[in-house]
């Protein structure tokens, strides 16, 4: 049988959990969209909208008033696009106007960031120039490794001082690389050496309700990725359920949500488990 083709997520749901991986990857039951997979989704499509603009319309000396009302602009556009598919997800006790607001600042946080970026460079350089020299290489590209048998959508990659670095957004509350992370950045700097026969310089996560955090990419951390993508084939290759133990956990069951599994795992009921 051939390898399944797999993915940072679904490497991290086996670590998770084998059992859902099992449901969700192998016998592929339907999955709930989420308030902050939607979310997570529209911020993405905004933030690569807004490096498509023409800088040329844009004044030296009112840039900051003009990209903050185009971002603005951007994000009601696209909020008002999807208001409706996210009044029909578990809010999970908060209001859709919450989600707006926290939004709202998450993008603020990230143009202020990108006005400290950009304020030196256009001390030499024009607004086009200096627009240019920030935006990055590519966005939300997909890459694969046939002989890795991997896949993963890159948010962008930007060259910041001669390096190249692998970038991820993040709306999340963690402010830090967390394992999980971690893996996923690994995985995303092989894939990149794969198709650029050298990796990237550095890895990072753009965490936008605060900042983001970079990491350089080492032999270890690519060993590390190819080693997680080769185990996960060796304990993939079965489709009987029992080869994916269950790991109960919080995660099963949380104050405002539970796993979208849950009621054909029954971890609850004892009598069900393995």
């Amino acid at each position: 049988m051939p390898k399944r083709v797999q993915s940072p997520s679904s490497i991290n749901t086996y670590n998770q959990c084998a059992r859902k991986y099992f449901y969700q990857y192998i016998v592929k039951l339907p999955t709930k969209q989420s308030i902050h997979t939607l979310r997570g989704g529209l911020v993405h499509s905004i933030l690569e909208k807004f490096y498509e603009l023409e800088p040329t319309h844009f004044s030296k000396n009112t840039y900051r008033e003009e990209l903050s009302l185009y971002l603005k602009n951007l994000f009601n556009a696209y909020w008002a696009k999807n208001k409706k598919s996210m009044q029909t997800v578990d809010l999970g006790g908060k209001s859709i106007e919450f989600y707006y607001e926290e939004t709202a600042m998450m993008l603020a946080n990230w143009l202020t960031q990108f006005f400290k970026k950009l304020e030196p460079i256009l001390e030499v350089k024009t607004f086009s120039e200096s627009f240019g020299q920030l935006k990055p290489i590519e966005m939300e590209e997909e890459y694969k490794c046939e002989d890795l048998s991997v896949r993963g959508f890159i948010d962008y990659i930007e060259n910041v001082d001669g390096k190249i670095r692998v970038m991820d957004y993040k709306t999340s509350k963690k402010f830090d690389i967390s394992p999980e992370y971690k893996l996923q950045l690994g995985i995303y700097a092989v894939l990149y050496n794969v198709k650029n026969g050298e990796p990237p310089h550095e890895v990072g996560i753009w965490f936008l309700k605060d900042k983001e955090v970079v990491i350089p990419v080492t032999q270890e951390l690519l060993d590390y990725a190819k080693s997680e993508i080769n185990k996960i084939h060796l304990m993939t290759e079965s489709e009987h359920i029992n080869d994916y133990p269950r790991s109960l956990s919080p995660l099963c069951k949380w104050n405002g949500g539970r796993c979208d599994f849950y009621d054909v795992c029954k971890p609850h009921n004892p009598q069900d488990r393995d």
